[in-house]
């Protein structure tokens, strides 16, 4: 067996790397000793993809890219570098050569998503009081506070930009983790789009969309999945 690959954690929309902290610790306790966690601009796909590659390229030897929500598809834009060995979703978008979250977001309306507001400057925010219902249910009151106070907006028109190459998943193994009480990116979609990619595993979680805050333990079953089903 060869050491564990580096994992690089990639967050979405309404938060930041820190999103991640319990898989961090999780993964550390598990024998991981390559843990990254980029930090994405919300700019726009192609310069949340550049930094990803930056990132990417830094690593000598294999990566498994591990994307949240509008994670995956920065994970489809920039995971086609040849140290990537496999891509894992959790609770997120893998859009096609052209596709955005608009696009695949029309296959199935989630609630969460009526909380969502443009400010005067562009950036999409969810709304305060309706962050714990719409995005963290199941998590407690105060992780949902803190969540909510320092969630990152994103530019607005992130949300319809298309992927431009060919998807890292169409070359890459796959696995997705479908959070089944997701109120932002509806279930039945995931479920698509985990069939759609024939990922090598795809589990259920009854867990809202941030089920790397509320099972970290489930998320990295699945990572764990992943890193023995490529050898490593």
């Amino acid at each position: 067996m060869s050491a564990k690959p580096t994992v690089l954690l990639v967050h979405g929309f309404w938060g930041d790397a820190t999103h991640w902290a319990k898989v961090i610790v999780e993964l550390n306790q598990r024998g991981y000793d390559s843990i990254k966690a980029v930090e994405l601009p919300l700019t726009s796909l192609a310069a949340d993809a550049t930094r990803l590659q930056q990132m990417i390229k830094q690593v000598d030897g294999p990566v498994l890219l591990v994307g949240h929500s509008y994670g995956g598809s920065v994970l489809s834009e920039a995971g086609n570098l040849p140290n990537v060995v496999g891509l894992v979703f959790v609770s997120a978008f893998a859009p096609d050569t052209g596709e955005s979250l608009a696009t695949i977001g029309e296959r199935g309306e989630a609630s969460g998503g009526a909380n969502v507001y443009p400010d005067s400057d562009g950036f999409l925010w969810l709304k305060e009081d309706k962050f714990q219902e719409s995005f963290c249910q199941d998590v407690d009151d105060d992780e949902a506070l803190v969540m909510a106070v320092t969630q990152k907006a994103a530019v607005g028109s992130v949300y319809v930009d298309g992927v431009t190459v060919q998807p890292a998943w169409k070359s890459k193994p796959t696995w997705y983790l479908v959070a089944t009480q997701d109120r932002m990116l509806a279930p039945e979609v995931q479920r698509w789009l985990a069939e759609r990619m024939g990922t090598r595993k795809t589990v259920e979680v009854d867990a809202s969309h941030v089920s790397m805050a509320s099972q970290p333990k489930v998320v990295v079953d699945l990572i764990d999945t992943a890193v023995l089903d490529l050898g490593l």
